[in-house]
């Protein structure tokens, strides 16, 4: 009797990297997005650590996520919105500063989606941010692989 093979399930690796140009597509100046949040000096170091919180998951959305090219770009736009409502959040409250980026992320972020965007000037517009950040958590809250 012949034995039949175990069909293997796929796993996403988030340590493969994502080429340079397939990022840079949907995120131009990723790594200048500190400095687009910035008030002060002060800000750039937790908005660099924000994009490196930010990059694994938009690796994914580019990678794995299997979205139309107009919807990856609504989830980097909204995520470079969280960056600064973040930052903003620290500037107006600088106890913040003594968390973690990760700490401060868990802590905006939630089931009902981020928080409410500076000047924002419809409700879609939240609604969408709101599923970036919803996506963004659960991407954050699942074991890796």
């Amino acid at each position: 009797m012949a034995k039949k093979a175990a069909a293997r399930t796929p796993r996403i690796d988030r340590a493969t990297p994502v080429p340079a140009a397939d990022l840079e597509r949907y995120c131009r100046g990723l790594n200048d997005w500190p400095r687009s949040w910035m008030g002060w000096e002060k800000d750039l170091p937790p908005g660099e650590k924000l994009v490196a919180c930010f990059r694994p998951f938009l690796e994914y959305l580019v990678t794995c996520a299997d979205l139309s090219p107009k919807t990856i770009q609504k989830h980097v736009d909204n995520l470079w919105a969280l960056g600064g409502e973040i930052i903003r959040a620290l500037n107006n409250n600088p106890p913040l500063r003594r968390k973690q980026i990760q700490q401060i992320l868990f802590d905006v972020i939630d089931d009902d989606g981020g928080p409410l965007i500076y000047g924002v000037s419809s409700e879609q517009q939240q609604r969408s941010f709101d599923t970036t950040c919803r996506k963004f958590l659960r991407f954050l809250a699942r074991p890796p692989r």
